[in-house]
């Protein structure tokens, strides 16, 4: 457990070492020590051959790393691996709204990941999230929505750009539910909209189907609207 006291010096030593006026500050042994910990807690989990159980871990550690990533995001952007490390652990314990402040800052400074994840920032921030999503974990919208946004305007592989429409218009569908009316309505012709996008983006990204089925119900919704408007 990390004392206030302790809590202080982590935030501090955080904002000191993103500085870009001071790359390189008289305490950065404080940053040496988080490097410490976290290969520390690298190893454990490497200990671990269950992903849930890694993921377990995850959620119980990342509370230890909070005064330092709140310290971090307050400086100039000066690389971190500390930093970057816990955004990836977010995503995967589920702590989207953590993740993307994280990414967001990350993007802005143009930092890299280590080349432990083997793809650029963009890229693995929204494969993760569309994978977490395709694989049940409750993404919200607003959170695929908001990554989608983010990420508008890096580069990255069609199909990984495709997997996070596929996510987006996925859940648009799961938040419409069974009706035709109202944001119901709205949320299926957005839903359209975004898996056409996927399938755009790479033909075989598996939305065919949906699509056709949306297409159709969105169609035999209009007939008595088409119907009405015909009579008198």
């Amino acid at each position: 457990m990390v004392s206030p006291a302790q809590a202080h010096a982590m935030r501090v030593a955080a904002m000191l070492v993103a500085s870009e006026n001071n790359p390189a500050p008289a305490n950065a042994s404080e940053y040496e020590l988080m490097l410490l910990k976290l290969a520390q807690d690298r190893a454990r989990l490497k200990q671990i051959e269950s992903q849930r159980g890694k993921i377990e871990v995850k959620r119980k550690l990342l509370p230890e790393y909070v005064p330092w990533i709140e310290g971090a995001l307050k400086g100039n952007g000066a690389q971190d691996t500390v930093l970057m490390t816990i955004m990836v652990w977010r995503i995967d314990t589920g702590d989207w709204r953590g993740a993307l402040d994280i990414a967001a800052y990350a993007l802005r400074h143009n930092l890299v990941l280590t080349d432990q994840f083997e793809r650029n920032l963009p890229c693995l921030i929204a494969e993760e999230i569309a994978e977490q999503a395709k694989a049940g974990e409750p993404v919200p919208l607003a959170i695929l929505l908001e990554a989608d946004a983010l990420l508008n305007s890096y580069d990255m592989p069609d199909q990984v750009r495709a997997k996070l429409a596929k996510a987006i218009g996925m859940a648009q569908l799961k938040e419409a539910g069974e009706g035709l009316a109202g944001m119901a309505l709205v949320r299926k012709q957005q839903a359209l909209v975004s898996l056409k996008r996927a399938l755009g983006l790479h033909d075989a990204c598996g939305v065919k189907k949906d699509i056709e089925r949306l297409e159709r119900e969105l169609k035999n919704a209009a007939k008595p609207e088409e119907s009405s408007s015909g009579t008198g």
